[in-house]
Parts: C-alpha cells; structure tokens; sequence
C-alpha cells in the first residue's frame, strides 16, 4: 500500500496523547482479493498505552482484509491530523482480550453482548504504531 506523507516511526507523545483522546478514526488496509486500498471509519481504543480495534461478533472485512496483510494506515482525523503506518495483530488470548473488553473505553460494546460473548467472539486486533517489520 502506497501513501504519500505516511508517518512512520517513534511514537511521540502529542501522537500517542491525541490517539488516546479520540477512539475515531479511519483506517485502510489492503483488500484481500483486489490488493486495493480499503478505507473505513473505526472506534480505537487505547487501553493500557496500547491500541486495540475491536467490535461486536460477526464477520469483518476489515479483520479478513489484515489477516492476509496486517500493514494497515490510521488516519488521525480529529484534532490532530496525521497518517500512522501501523502493524496489525490479532489478539487471540482470553486474557487479554478480557482486559480489553473489560476497559471502561469499550462499555459501548458491553450494551450489545455479554462480555463472555464478547471474549469468545468478538473481532480483536492490536495496532502497533512503532513497530519495523
């Protein structure tokens, strides 16, 4: 995936502050079959200084699409504007995934589905935003 003026590296903390305050934003990943870019909007939740997209039980195009190519673009879009290259992984540990689930940031999620539901079958994944692969 090519973006022009993609920011990569250390995260700073203005980036990491301004990520934390606002759970919207876009994120593109590269579409499984078509190998285009797929952009979407998406609630991020940072939960203990990590970034975690998660959401109700059911198939995601978005979760497909990063299974085959975890290289996915956050698009800051409110306050600060700013393209982060990211790395995608999913979370598959009950432990963590209960964490999560569990955070204050993620009751939305809570008024859907019981959190065991959740924690059994929820799209999960970490985006790791200074990471060199």
């Amino acid at each position: 995936m090519q973006l022009s003026g993609a920011y990569r590296g250390q995260m700073t903390d203005e980036v990491r502050q301004a990520l934390a305050s606002d759970p919207t934003i876009d994120i593109t990943t590269t579409g499984r079959n078509s190998g285009e870019p797929r952009r979407i909007e998406i609630w991020m939740l940072a939960i203990e200084d990590r970034f975690f997209i998660t959401g109700t039980p059911g198939p995601r195009g978005w979760l497909a699409n990063i299974k085959t190519n975890p290289r996915v673009v956050v698009h800051m879009k409110n306050g600060m504007q700013a393209d982060l290259v990211a790395w995608a992984h999913v979370v598959d540990d009950e432990e963590t995934r209960r964490r999560v689930l569990s955070d204050d940031a993620a009751s939305w999620y809570r008024t859907q589905h019981p959190l065991d539901v959740l924690v059994a079958s929820a799209p999960m994944i970490e985006l790791r935003l200074d990471e060199d692969y």
